[in-house]
C-alpha cells in the first residue's frame, strides 16, 4: 500500500483518472453500436467537455480572483491543480456536451447508455486517486482496520469507495442494456448514489449544514427519488414523446 502512495503521490494521481477514462473509452466504443451511437460522437462527447472543464474550470477560477491573475497573468497556464473552480468547469463542461449533442441531434437516453462503462469506470479512477492523494478521508473510528492519519485511526474511506466503486462496475459489467433506452444509465446512477449515501457515513470531510445533515446526502437523497421515479415509468413516458417527436419530424 505504501509503495502504491509513492508511485501515485500527487500530481501522479491524476494518472489513474486518465488511465480510467482510457480504459472506459475502449470498452464505450465497444459497446456503442448496441445503443446507436456512432464511435465518433461517443470520443466527442467525452473529449470535448473535458476540454471544456480543464479550460472552464480555470478561466472561472481566474475571474473569481482576477485582481490576483492580472498581477500573474502566466498562472493562467499553471499546472498549480488549486487555481481551479470543479464546480464552474463541471458547468462548462455540462453547457459543451448539451451543445454538441444539440448540434448532432444526437438522442439523450442511448448516449447516456453508451457513456455509462466511461462513468463506472472512471469512478474506480476517482476512488484509486482518493486513496493515492489522501483526499475523502475518513472520520475517527476505533475499528481494528482504521487507518491511522494525523495522528488517529480513521476509516479506511478511500477503501471503502474503491470496493463500491469496483461492485458497481460489476453488476453493470454483466447486466444486458434494458428495453427502454436510459435504463442502463439510470441503474448506474441510482447504484452510484446508494453507494455514496452510505460512504458519506464514513467520511471525515463532509460538509455540515442545518446542524448535522451532511449536504453529500441531502443531494443524493434528491437524485436517488429523480432517477427511481425515471425508472418507475418516468423514462418510458420519455421514450414515449420522443418517438412520437421523430414520426412527426419524419412526416
Amino acid at each position: 500500500m505504501s509503495q502504491f502512495l509513492n508511485i501515485f503521490a500527487p500530481p501522479r494521481d491524476l494518472i489513474l483518472v486518465v488511465a480510467a477514462i482510457w480504459v472506459g473509452l475502449y470498452f464505450a466504443e465497444k459497446w456503442a453500436p448496441k445503443h446507436g451511437v456512432k464511435l465518433n460522437d461517443l470520443n466527442n462527447i467525452i473529449f470535448l467537455p473535458m476540454i471544456g472543464y480543464i479550460i472552464g474550470g480555470r478561466l472561472l477560477f481566474a475571474i473569481e480572483n482576477f485582481s490576483a491573475f492580472a498581477k500573474n497573468p502566466q498562472s493562467l497556464v499553471s499546472l498549480n491543480l488549486d487555481l481551479f473552480d470543479p464546480s464552474g468547469g463541471l458547468l462548462i463542461a455540462g453547457i459543451v456536451a448539451l451543445i454538441y449533442g444539440q448540434r448532432k441531434k444526437l438522442s439523450l437516453w442511448p448516449t447516456l447508455d453508451a457513456l455509462t462503462p466511461v462513468l463506472a469506470i472512471f469512478a474506480v479512477g476517482i476512488a484509486l486517486s482518493h486513496l493515492a492523494s489522501g483526499s475523502a478521508f475518513g472520520k475517527e473510528t476505533s475499528l481494528p482496520w482504521g487507518v491511522e492519519l494525523w495522528g488517529v485511526l480513521r476509516h479506511p474511506s478511500q477503501i471503502y469507495e474503491i470496493i463500491a466503486a469496483l461492485l458497481i462496475l460489476s453488476l453493470l459489467w454483466f447486466q444486458k442494456p434494458g428495453q427502454h433506452p436510459g435504463v442502463y444509465f439510470l441503474n448506474y446512477i441510482g447504484l452510484t448514489i446508494g453507494a455514496r449515501l452510505f460512504l458519506e457515513a464514513f467520511r471525515g470531510d463532509s460538509v455540515i449544514i442545518l446542524g448535522g445533515l451532511r449536504l453529500a446526502q441531502v443531494v443524493a437523497w434528491i437524485f436517488l427519488a429523480m432517477s427511481l421515479f425515471l425508472l418507475g415509468g418516468g423514462i418510458n413516458n420519455i421514450s414515449k414523446v420522443s418517438i412520437a417527436q421523430r414520426k412527426r419530424s419524419r412526416k
